[in-house]
């Protein structure tokens, strides 16, 4: 075992413990922007991406490990998204929301999304299963 081994071993953090599931990520759309489709898709890929690049290392193994899912929600305005978000980080799950630049269909600082996770599914089917598909 190499210097540069050993050092790794003495300072790389403890292996987070992940429990063993089926891991998705629900992202909830801002349905009274009226977005059209494109927009649509690339305020879910803000999400997705920003909330991936905020998940830890340990977590992320397991959501990549079990497909990568996604679910894309409709959320009725930025008072019921920003609530979501609430929820979902008052049971302990990541949750981020994404604005938009302004630069095309809707204005400056519009909210467009909410993602919530990566996070078993089971959590959150209790915080999105009422809402329906997008």
């Amino acid at each position: 075992m190499g210097l540069r081994s050993i050092f790794h071993r003495l300072t790389a953090p403890a292996p987070e413990h992940v429990a063993a599931g089926e891991y998705r990520m629900a992202i909830i759309v801002n349905h009274a922007l009226g977005m059209k489709k494109g927009k649509i898709a690339a305020q879910v890929a803000h999400g997705a991406v920003t909330a991936t690049m905020r998940t830890s290392p340990g977590l992320l193994d397991a959501w990549m490990s079990s497909g990568q899912a996604k679910v894309c929600l409709k959320g009725i305005d930025d008072e019921h998204l920003l609530e979501m978000e609430s929820k979902a980080k008052q049971a302990g799950l990541h949750a981020i929301h994404i604005r938009d630049a302004g630069r095309t269909q809707i204005p400056a600082g519009s909210l467009t999304v909410v993602a919530i996770g990566p996070a078993l599914r089971s959590e959150l089917d209790n915080l999105t299963g009422d809402l329906k598909l997008l």
